[in-house]
């Protein structure tokens, strides 16, 4: 029988594991440290790993291993030189997270120019029973019909979104980071240009040596002071720095993260912020609704299923 092992189970949320554990001797580990990779994972023949690191020195002590999958669509954490070498196959899950984070995206403008965060904890504070008129405009409010958005990858993801900000009445135009020419539906810029077009900006772009730091200090200076800035796609794509100094100095009006360049984000100037309403942040669980939950882990039942009946 088949041994499996999946190294970070907990990153599933508790759902069902069923179409995966029945095909083979199932071990799952709520989450599993570098030193402990290659104990957990000595003859089993396929591992799982969201996001806990399969390197090379991994591969080399564990001879019985032959198909990692990967319970997510990027691949970073697999040295995948080293798997070829090996002859250990990796394969990932593609396309599940689509329209639960370009629901997030959208959430994310939406809340940002409707003040949300700040009007809610008005509300729950206590403020607004304690106030004496009806209305409060602490904290204008914008809608996002009629606004020009800006999308940095249009992949699967940013071609969702681009659909949504449509259907909301905004203009969309796109930066190609591949550099790949297509033709698309939307407007294509170069990023310089784009910044300076959009009201809302979205990342939607791997991490790779063309998106590593690609906005920067002198690119939010390029921005209109009342545009808003979301990367729901990687940490490192945005200098988080620079973001937050952005954001003190007006430069721009606010920004959503789901990602950071060091996961969890221990210390940052991101914390600390002039006026912390200007940021909505969430722990990268964009991706992360019930129903794409339960598509990735139909991928990663067919990978293994796959490889077994082959």
């Amino acid at each position: 029988m088949t041994k499996i092992v999946f190294l970070d189970e907990y990153s599933i949320c508790g759902r069902d594991l069923s179409a995966v554990t029945s095909q083979g001797d199932y071990t799952g580990y709520d989450n599993t440290s570098p030193e402990q990779v290659v104990e957990r994972l000595q003859g089993a023949r396929v591992a799982i790993s969201n996001k806990v690191v399969i390197d090379a020195e991994a591969m080399r002590r564990l001879p019985d291993l032959k198909l990692i999958c990967v319970a997510a669509t990027g691949m970073n954490n697999i040295d995948l030189n080293a798997a070829a070498e090996a002859g250990i196959e990796v394969r990932n899950a593609v396309g599940y997270s689509t329209y639960s984070v370009a629901e997030t995206t959208l959430c994310s403008a939406l809340a940002l120019s409707r003040e949300v965060v700040y009007y809610d904890r008005y509300f729950k504070s206590g403020a607004y029973a304690a106030a004496d008129r009806m209305f409060c405009y602490d904290r204008p409010t914008r809608q996002i019909r009629g606004k020009r958005w800006g999308i940095i990858g249009l992949g699967n993801i940013g071609r969702e979104v681009a659909r949504l900000a449509t259907a909301f009445g905004c203009e969309v135009a796109y930066f190609s980071t591949s550099g790949v020419e297509r033709k698309e539906e939307y407007r294509r810029m170069e990023l310089g240009e784009l910044l300076g077009w959009a009201d809302i900006v979205s990342v939607h772009s791997p991490l790779n040596e063309r998106t590593r730091n690609l906005i920067g200090a002198a690119e939010l200076a390029k921005m209109r002071e009342s545009a808003i800035l979301i990367n729901v796609a990687r940490g490192g794509i945005i200098d988080e720095a620079a973001l937050a100094e952005a954001l003190d100095n007006n430069t721009i009006a606010g920004a959503a993260l789901d990602v950071f360049t060091s996961e969890p984000l221990r210390e940052s100037p991101l914390y600390s912020l002039r006026d912390p309403y200007k940021l909505l942040a969430s722990p990268h669980n964009a991706w992360s609704s019930e129903e794409a939950i339960d598509r990735l882990i139909e991928c990663i039942a067919d990978n293994i299923r796959n490889y077994i009946e082959k």
